[in-house]
């Protein structure tokens, strides 16, 4: 009786052709974003201190309220802490 051929088997790994210039993955944060995240921190802490300390001599702390000022330094600290949450 006569044997049926073998087949022959592919020897290792043959990548496919490369389709052009390959794209690097960036890792990591933009450059932007520490030191943004950094200057909201401190604009914060610096706003609230300024208006504890001479909040009724600035002319725009006192036009708006207490409630209000608290509220803007706050903010900015906030916004430093989403921007922390973005940093790698």
């Amino acid at each position: 009786m006569p044997e049926s051929k073998r087949r022959k088997k592919d020897v290792g790994y043959t990548p496919p052709p490369s389709m052009g210039e390959r794209k690097v993955a960036r890792l990591g944060s933009p450059a932007w974003l520490a030191p943004m995240m950094v200057i909201c921190f401190l604009v914060g802490l610096l706003y609230i201190v300024v208006f504890y300390i001479a909040g009724s001599q600035v002319p725009i702390m006192r036009d708006l309220s207490n409630l209000v000022n608290i509220a803007i330094g706050f903010g900015f600290i906030i916004v430093g802490f989403v921007l922390s949450t973005k940093w790698q």
